[in-house]
């Protein structure tokens, strides 16, 4: 019989043993039973619009929509105005007046003065290049009776049957412009006295100085319409097409739509003005801006331009977070039917919006409304 105090041969104590043995197995059956808890939370019946994955990351619902998707470009642009006009001077004499760089000058106004003489701004695409008087014809006499006309000097019912002659009408119409400007009403207008540009003028550089000979450059303009000027990679010329909608990003981060209004069709280097390297072949692309009002006085700004050059109507979408990487290759989403249960759905990708975060999906077994799991916030 053993002692009170006595031990069994190696220390053990039975007791002590049983107790540890037990207490293992019921760790044991905690850590089973929270890994079926776990499992259960993603593939239970999915009733609420939150639930945690396997791993313990947190998940939500999303409901695939149709809707319209866009695919946008981003590009880097610069602010400025369309177009640049070179006014040459064929009179002679001396310049006595030039507009500041920065002033725009309207149809009929005064361009610059040689002699004190003033030379006025017509519209029209062609340029003057001898005096008129009655009796000439051609499409820069229908041009300045049109002229005469929007600024009523003349009626159009007097020359709306002869546009392009130089008539009576058109004779009194340029007197009253010449009475107008102070000058000698001749109702002639001698080669010099007028400068024809498609549209009013923005006085962007003085080619001439006061006290200059006239004959020459006198001016560089561009017009007042706004535009934003982007250097494409030739190998995105196919991307981007005239009629594409735009969204520009400004300096101070709000954005206004445009749309393309031309794509060049020749790739030109330009220099790099710091460091005189060239830059690389890139093909030149104009964009206008739909509400000029929100580009302000904005000039020669850089700005982020995100063109959308493809739209899909009518699609089914899912967020692009949904997608899930198939094994084998391709996509699925994990989507819940009616009765609560998780499945998963092979899906043909389209179009991604990135702006929305959405993406173009077709496969068997989805439908609009649906819902599919997506990673938690």
């Amino acid at each position: 019989m053993l002692a009170p105090d006595a031990r069994p041969a190696g220390g053990a104590i039975p007791g002590l043993a049983v107790r540890v043995t037990v207490a293992v197995v019921l760790l044991l059956v905690l850590i089973a039973a929270a890994a079926l808890a776990a499992a259960g939370g993603v593939f239970d019946s999915g009733r609420g619009n939150r639930s945690s994955g396997g791993n313990g990351s947190a998940t939500s619902l999303a409901t695939v929509q149709r809707r319209t998707l866009s695919q946008t470009t981003q590009f880097n642009g610069t602010l400025g105005y369309a177009g640049s006009y070179t006014v040459l001077s064929p009179a002679r004499g001396t310049v006595t007046w030039l507009p500041k760089a920065g002033h725009v000058v309207l149809q009929g106004q005064v361009l610059y003065r040689v002699d004190e003489a003033p030379v006025v701004l017509l519209y029209g695409a062609t340029p003057a290049y001898r005096a008129l008087a009655e009796g000439a014809t051609g499409a820069d006499v229908a041009q300045l009776n049109h002229d005469l006309v929007r600024l009523r000097y003349l009626d159009r019912s007097e020359v709306d049957s002869t546009w392009d002659e130089f008539n009576w009408a058109t004779t009194a119409g340029v007197e009253r412009l010449q009475k107008h400007l102070g000058v000698d009403q001749s109702g002639t207008l001698s080669l010099g006295q007028v400068v024809f540009l498609p549209t009013a003028a923005r006085v962007t550089t003085l080619r001439a100085g006061l006290g200059a000979p006239a004959s020459g450059p006198v001016l560089q303009t561009s017009s007042t319409a706004r535009t934003v000027s982007v250097a494409l990679d030739p190998d995105l010329q196919s991307e981007v097409t005239a009629g594409d909608g735009v969204t520009i990003t400004l300096p101070d981060g709000t954005t206004t739509r445009g749309r393309v209004t031309s794509v060049g069709t020749v790739a030109t280097v330009s220099s790099n003005n710091s460091g005189g390297s060239d830059t690389g072949p890139t093909v030149p692309v104009q964009i206008r801006p739909t509400n000029p009002k929100a580009i302000g006085g904005l000039d020669q700004a850089l700005v982020e331009v995100a063109i959308t050059d493809h739209t899909v109507h009518d699609v089914l979408a899912v967020p692009v977070s949904a997608l899930l990487a198939r094994a084998g290759g391709g996509y699925s989403v994990e989507a819940i039917a009616r009765d609560g249960t998780h499945h998963l759905v092979r899906v043909h990708l389209g179009l991604f919006d990135d702006a929305v975060g959405m993406v173009q999906v077709s496969g068997s077994g989805l439908a609009v409304g649906q819902r599919v799991v997506v990673p938690g916030e």
